[in-house]
């Protein structure tokens, strides 16, 4: 354990080295290195596997805001980039409170949402908001499988966080017309909890925001999606978002497995169903580490995941300056969705 945790105070001063974005409005490339440090940390044993409401998680949370912190983004949270969210640990599950007052049986927990913003510069449209989000929880210690107790979750969704930090980190140099709003959230396992409370408690009006590109599983090509370096979007159809990034070339395809229901199974299905168009980028391939001890930094393609990184920083940039998104005709979600 003291060598991992060498590790991951090492990969906090690598990222704390690297150069900020030249003040030109050019979004930064983001290397493989950078890529590598950040999930080194984040799926370290030291996080113990970043379940909600439990030290890896605060620990996993802390090293997130400190990354914000470094871009320099204002912390939006009720404490700092933090908002607090809290919750109840019983033997069998992890669930929402109603409030922080609340006497729900169980053992009470303060997990935390971590919120940072980069301010638009159109006088006009910074009042819009693009949402960039992952959730940064997963199973933490469990049942061992070949001696491992730890479900690190390097693929889900340490590289879909990594990826919210690693946009913020190319484009905090820019300009960029409308707002950016990054949020990495507890609790998506249990329920999308973080999502839920942080809808409930949105820090801005929630009616500025206008589109979410939310980031999960993108550690490993998919050949249904072309192989290394390219990425699908859920819903792609549903708005005119896939068509906008196909127009630019930006190498995101259709979800190539509707029947799996992936459009609805993470949190942009919150925000879909309140009317604003919200899609997940993924290159989830199905592979047999899911939900497994096993999905650890060892599977990880890290130039697979830095292409697709790059991919999403084209994206999320022409959200910010481009048009805006809308649904298709009869693409707003209405149901309630399937069990994510």
């Amino acid at each position: 354990m003291i060598h991992r945790r060498l590790s991951l105070v090492l990969a906090m001063l690598v990222v704390a080295a690297l150069p900020s974005c030249a003040q030109s409005g050019i979004a930064k490339t983001i290397t493989e290195a950078e890529v590598h440090s950040l999930e080194s940390a984040l799926a370290d044993d030291s996080m113990e596997g970043r379940l909600t409401g439990t030290p890896g998680g605060a620990r996993a949370a802390r090293y997130i805001a400190a990354q914000m912190k470094l871009l320099d983004l204002a912390p939006l949270g009720d404490s700092g980039y933090f908002q607090r969210v809290p919750v109840t640990a019983t033997d069998s599950s992890i669930d929402l409170r109603a409030s922080f007052s609340d006497a729900a049986p169980g053992r009470h927990e303060t997990a935390v949402n971590v919120v940072g913003m980069l301010q638009g510069s159109d006088p006009k449209l910074a009042g819009e908001i693009i949402l960039v989000d992952a959730h940064y929880d997963h199973l933490g210690v469990g049942k061992p499988v070949n001696g491992d107790s730890i479900y690190n979750g390097a693929d889900d969704d340490a590289s879909g966080t990594v990826a919210v930090l690693a946009v913020a980190h190319a484009l905090a140099g820019t300009h960029p017309k409308r707002s950016i709003l990054f949020a990495l959230t507890t609790g998506e396992e249990e329920g999308l909890l973080g999502t839920n409370w942080m809808i409930a408690h949105f820090p801005v009006p929630i009616d500025s925001v206008v589109a979410n590109l939310e980031t999960e599983m993108i550690g490993r090509p998919d050949s249904l999606a072309g192989g290394a370096g390219k990425a699908w979007l859920t819903g792609y159809d549903r708005s005119t978002m896939g068509a906008m990034l196909a127009r630019e070339h930006i190498p995101i395809v259709a979800d190539p497995r509707p029947a799996q229901h992936f459009f609805e199974r993470s949190d942009n299905i919150a925000y879909a169903q309140r009317g604003i168009p919200a899609h997940t980028l993924s290159t989830f391939n199905l592979h047999a580490d899911y939900h497994q001890p096993s999905d650890d930094i060892s599977r990880i393609d890290f130039a697979h995941m830095t292409a697709v990184i790059n991919a999403a920083v084209h994206a999320v940039a022409l959200l910010a300056n481009g048009t805006v998104p809308v649904w298709n005709p009869g693409g707003r979600p209405t149901a309630t969705p399937p069990g994510s």
